[in-house]
C-alpha cells in the first residue's frame, strides 16, 4: 500500500514544491476613493459657500 501522506521534507524537490507560494493579488488602488473624497469635499464647500453668499 502506498503512503498518500508524503512528507515534503523527505526530498528537496518535494520540499521546494511544498514551500513555493503563489504571489497574492495586490490590493486594489485606493486612488479613485481618495479622488472621490476630495471632489465630494470640494462640492460640499462650494454649495455651502454659494448658500451663504
Amino acid at each position: 500500500m502506498s503512503d498518500n501522506n508524503v512528507d515534503p521534507s523527505g526530498n528537496t524537490e518535494a520540499f521546494r514544491a511544498f514551500t513555493r507560494t503563489t504571489p497574492e493579488a495586490s490590493a486594489p488602488s485606493k486612488l479613485p476613493l481618495v479622488i472621490g473624497g476630495v471632489v465630494a469635499v470640494v462640492l460640499i464647500a462650494l454649495v455651502a459657500w454659494l448658500a451663504l453668499a
